[in-house]
């Protein structure tokens, strides 16, 4: 290729980079996200006959870092050695998007909604993650240890009781046409409900 050609070349992926870069940090509307995840699971399906599930690796993990006989853990885990570098996907992947693809401008909150977050102190849209709960200062505060120790840990027993979590139930499940996983789902709207309008802003105004 003569140097001219080699410019234009250049010149022509810079600027397509740009337009990707443009697409990628504006805001997405929550179709596109609901689409793309409903169409991993016929993906799994057709490509390695795999189950879609997060909550698992969490097993997968025990399993590989910390041999024992107790028989949860004792299985082959090596099977399930993709689920765990789905997880890892999907860190690295929140780490581009936060390094590289986010946007300076504050969080748009609707009005409603933030007048009442100011209600219970949250003042901080410069993140994803308000600061006056998601913090180390924060976290040893009752109301941030409940939200982050107490909540985490109820999130990662639930899962385990329920046999899977909102992925594996809701979008695997329930593509699959299993009665548990619809059982499942239908519990975890109804405990998200009550959780969202009487047991959250309680926990708020600690």
């Amino acid at each position: 290729m003569s140097p001219a050609e080699i410019f234009h070349c250049r010149k022509f992926a810079s600027k397509s980079t740009k337009i990707m870069l443009q697409f990628l940090r504006q805001p997405w509307t929550w179709y596109m996200a609901g689409a793309i995840i409903g169409l991993m699971v016929p993906a799994l399906l057709i490509l390695g006959n795999k189950h879609f599930g997060i909550s698992a690796n969490l097993r997968h993990a025990c399993a590989v870092c910390f041999p024992s006989n107790i028989a949860f853990f004792k299985y082959d885990w090596k099977k399930e050695l993709w689920n765990l570098f789905f997880a890892g996907g999907i860190l690295i992947g929140g780490f581009i998007a936060a390094q590289y693809l986010a946007t300076p401008d504050p969080v748009q909150v609707h009005p409603a909604l933030a007048a009442e977050l100011k209600s219970y102190g949250i003042n901080d849209y410069s993140h994803l993650l308000p600061s006056e709960i998601f913090s180390w200062e924060s976290l040893f505060s009752l109301r941030g240890f409940i939200v982050l120790v107490v909540g985490g840990f109820l999130v990662g027993f639930g899962t385990r009781y329920a046999g899977g979590c909102t992925s594996g139930h809701a979008i695997m499940g329930l593509s699959n046409l299993q009665v548990p996983s619809l059982i499942a789902t239908i519990s975890f709207m109804v405990g998200g409900f009550i959780m969202a309008n009487l047991v959250l802003p309680f926990i708020l105004k600690l």
